[in-house]
């Protein structure tokens, strides 16, 4: 019998044999498997800051073997663990994930359970040296685990009745659910809490399949939360050309099996919209023509983008694989009728495209691809809860990685560039589905964080971090680069300097995987990616300060130095003033003089608030004629531990001079804190 691993060229006439995987690295098959031959020149490269990683502090490339060693051996010490973090005794933690650095420093993620029963929301990374000791613990909430009981008031078919009345409200079709509400202690955004989780099947209203979980308190009926588990991005696809792919023969018959990847394989569904369908299968090692018409040319593109992705995250990012784990998803192409979408979904651990309006245009761009499948990664390591901030956060990582990919192919049909889903003309006008350099360019997408963000939609949330990203990368201002003409502000109205895509990369994935938990918002994923930064570069590189300084040119945070806008006329409260738990208004004044006219339309408002769990807070300027500007809505920020970043405010209405004020509620028990400082500052 012939050897069951082959290489195929895909999808026009001429077929050349493709060398071996075992002959040739990855990074020169990829680097071969452009569109007729020649690979286009390397894409042009932002400025670099100088300095390179500290030896020792970049993650190991490890071995599916060796990763299964490593959580093996955090499993064998997890009581340990959990009584060393002070746990209570009807606490204990599950072994998700973990990473080593190239130091011996490990990150090691777990979920919890409390009396047995899971806690959502209860997720932490620990962080441990060569030696063993703790040396840094990063926890979804700091909250401690004690609900008040774990006996349900409300029957199950209650929760399962408001679900099932939620999915029918959105337009699901066909609502139901596969299984019984299960219980769960929430502890997600509020004081944990005993509650149901019920999952809502059928398909969504455009089509896609459908995963409501909603979160129903146990004791009152109240809903407490909701997520879609299908993560979705939208697109029509252009192909990447002639390219090799990975497949398997047995006799005489070749399917799309990459055997070098962990098995991908890549199915028909026919229009189907359940099950696998078909694995793709021929006799002459040839697929797909080049056009829709040939049902194997919208395989060949999705077995291409699995193929980049898998390299990507492998070579680059030394991960084996989506769960790290060596093993392939898979991949589903003719999804439904006219089906205009693609989805991740975590049940079959797959890939999904559909063919586009008129089916015409099967979804399988190359960044369509890598975003999709990173949904994938990022639920394995951060698993950021698809909803408010955290939701956007999640569509960015995937925006991020898939940009990520595409530069990686380094494809002449496709070139690298900061535009979301350029090929695949959803507008109908040719124009990108998202802009990385500004993001509001699609009329819906946000430029810059604001206290309301969380309550948009999750892809257009998604803005400040994928604006982050860019400016992190390429640094603000006009540049071309691929062709591609791009123009980046700041809500500061200063610069900021690129460190470069790779470095950029790097600081994303590391804060991804070892900083990031299922609540965080923005404020943590800007300390996140400083910590994930300060690690690589150290704390007084430029590397670092650049993170600092993208943050603040998307409203996040400050400028290194202090100040909205790293200049003009601050005027600063350093007093502490006492939150009560539960209680009234506290105001903190600060007297601006000396100013003429109004404030600007650009007033930065820094803030610096010690809180156990801000998710309590309302956060409001008032100006001296007594107008409120609500800077952080109650309910928004999660369980985040500590109020400090700065806000963009538009005065321009308001006279400068007089008593300005930052009012503090806490509209919810059991938390506790003060007003640390803050201040104004007129640009």
């Amino acid at each position: 019998m012939r050897d069951s691993s082959s290489h195929r060229r895909a999808p026009h006439s001429l077929h050349r044999k493709a060398a071996a995987v075992a002959l040739v690295g990855v990074s020169a098959l990829i680097a071969a498997a452009v569109q007729s031959g020649a690979a286009t020149a390397a894409p042009e490269r932002a400025p670099s800051a100088a300095s390179k990683a500290i030896p020792g502090s970049e993650s190991l490339k490890l071995t599916p073997a060796q990763r299964a060693e490593l959580i093996r051996q955090a499993n064998a010490t997890k009581a340990d663990t959990a009584k060393d973090l002070g746990l209570g005794t009807k606490e204990k933690l599950v072994v998700r994930d973990v990473v080593k650095d190239g130091n011996g420093t490990l990150h090691t993620r777990y979920e919890r359970t409390y009396d047995g029963l899971p806690v959502l929301g209860g997720d932490l990374v620990v962080e441990t040296t060569k030696s063993g000791a703790t040396e840094g613990v990063v926890k979804a909430t700091a909250k401690a685990i004690r609900p008040a009981t774990t006996t349900a008031a409300l029957p199950a078919a209650k929760a399962e009745k408001q679900a099932l009345t939620l999915a029918k409200a959105a337009g699901a079709d066909k609502a139901d659910t596969n299984r019984a509400p299960r219980k769960v202690i929430w502890a997600g955004n509020g004081t944990p809490t005993l509650a149901y989780e019920t999952v809502v099947g059928g398909l969504q209203e455009d089509g896609t399949p459908n995963e409501l979980h909603v979160i129903t308190d146990a004791a009152t009926g109240a809903k407490l939360y909701e997520y879609q588990g299908i993560e979705t991005g939208t697109g029509n696809t252009m192909y990447s050309g002639t390219v090799t792919l990975g497949t398997a023969q047995s006799g005489s018959n070749y399917t799309l099996t990459d055997t070098a990847r962990g098995n991908h394989k890549t199915y028909n569904l026919n229009r189907g919209t359940s099950g696998t369908g078909t694995l793709f299968s021929g006799p002459d090692d040839i697929w797909g023509n080049g056009a829709a018409s040939n049902t194997e040319t919208a395989g060949a593109d999705a077995h291409y983008g699995a193929a980049l992705t898998w390299d990507y995250y492998k070579n680059v990012q030394g991960r084996s694989g989506i769960r790290g784990d060596g093993v392939g998803a898979y991949s589903r192409v003719h999804y439904g009728n006219a089906y205009v979408n693609a989805f991740w979904d975590d049940s079959c651990f797959c890939m999904t495209y559909g063919d586009g309006s008129g089916n015409t245009h099967p979804l399988t761009a190359i960044d369509v691809a890598g975003h999709e499948m990173t949904h994938g990664v990022t639920s394995n390591t951060a698993g950021l809860n698809y909803s408010g901030e955290s939701g956007g956060l999640n569509e960015a990582t995937s925006d991020i990685f898939g940009t990520a990919v595409e530069f990686y192919a380094n494809n002449s049909s496709d070139v690298g560039d900061y535009l979301i889903g350029e090929k695949i003309n959803i507008n109908g006008d040719g124009t990108p589905l998202r802009y990385m350099d500004k993001p509001s360019k699609d009329g819906a997408s946000k430029d810059s964080w604001y206290s309301g963000i969380g309550s948009v939609d999750v892809h257009y949330s998604s803005g400040p971090a994928n604006h982050f990203f860019y400016l992190l990368s390429e640094g603000s201002g006009t540049k071309t680069i691929n062709g591609v003409t791009y123009n980046s502000p700041t809500s500061d109205g200063l610069p900021v300097t690129g460190i470069g895509r790779d470095k950029a990369e790097k600081i994303w994935f590391r804060a991804l995987t070892t900083k990031f938990t299922s609540t965080t918002n923005y404020a943590a994923a800007r300390t996140g990616t400083l910590a994930a930064a300060g690690e690589l570069y150290g704390t007084t590189s430029a590397e670092y300060t650049a993170v600092a300084n993208a943050w603040a040119g998307v409203a996040v945070g400050s400028r290194p130095g202090g100040g909205g806008g790293g200049g003009g006329t601050s005027f600063e409260s350093t007093t502490d003033v006492s939150i009560p738990d539960n209680g009234a208004a506290v105001n903190s004044p600060i007297t601006v003089s000396g100013r003429t006219g109004n404030a600007p339309s650009n007033l930065a408002v820094s803030v610096d608030i010690v809180h156990t769990y801000i998710g309590d807070l309302r956060v409001q300027l008032i100006a001296p004629d007594g107008t409120a500007y609500t800077l952080k809505a109650y309910g928004t920020g999660g369980s985040t531990d500590n109020l400090n970043t700065t806000y963009t405010v538009n005065a321009s209405s308001e006279v400068a001079n007089g008593t300005w004020q930052l009012r503090v509620q806490d509209n919810a028990a059991q938390d506790t804190g003060y007003i640390n400082g803050w201040k104004l500052t007129f640009p």
